[in-house]
């Protein structure tokens, strides 16, 4: 879909903060108010827009840590589909949170979350390794997380007075 400059403005600004009210983003763009929400409509309706994100560190929540793993996945293709079919099935499962194409050694990179790495583990195991296009995987765990889109998580261990010292 071709966009005018006004309309990937638009984007650009909800992308960077998807909670700016109506009226931010239209001084922000140099646009009405009207303008603005018939742009977010017209894109949510295309699927351009596809979400509004929450980042939420669960690891500051007693009891809500996730084991989060990037599986690679060596898969056969299917002929006339490719991976298109393969990938479709495994995006169905409800431990998947993203699946990728990849170039390189393996085909498909996977994230998935559970509540444990034996959870994880019977995932890969009972589900993901028994599909029939399926060749092989490779298993990482996340240990900590340091950035994700774009947003730096701080450990809270280094609480430092990071201002520069300024004496007469």
């Amino acid at each position: 879909m071709h966009l005018s400059s006004e309309e990937i403005e638009i984007l650009r600004i909800i992308e960077e903060n998807h909670k700016l009210p109506i009226q931010s983003i239209a001084l922000m763009a140099t646009c009405s108010e009207d303008t603005v929400q018939k742009t977010i409509d017209k894109l949510e309706q295309a699927q351009i827009i596809m979400s509004y994100p929450t980042l939420i560190d669960w690891s500051k929540v007693d009891g809500q840590e996730n084991v989060i793993a990037m599986i690679d996945v060596k898969v056969t293709p299917k002929r006339g589909v490719g991976f298109d079919e393969v990938a479709q099935r495994i995006s169905r499962f409800p431990e998947v949170s993203s699946l990728y194409l990849m170039s390189g050694a393996y085909d498909l990179s996977i994230t998935v979350e559970g509540k444990s790495m034996h959870q994880i583990s019977n995932f890969v195991s009972e589900k993901l390794s028994t599909i029939d296009n399926v060749i092989s995987t490779t298993t990482h765990f996340m240990l900590k997380k340091y950035k994700h889109d774009g947003v730096i998580f701080n450990s809270g261990s280094d609480d430092k007075d990071r201002r520069m010292v300024v004496s007469p």
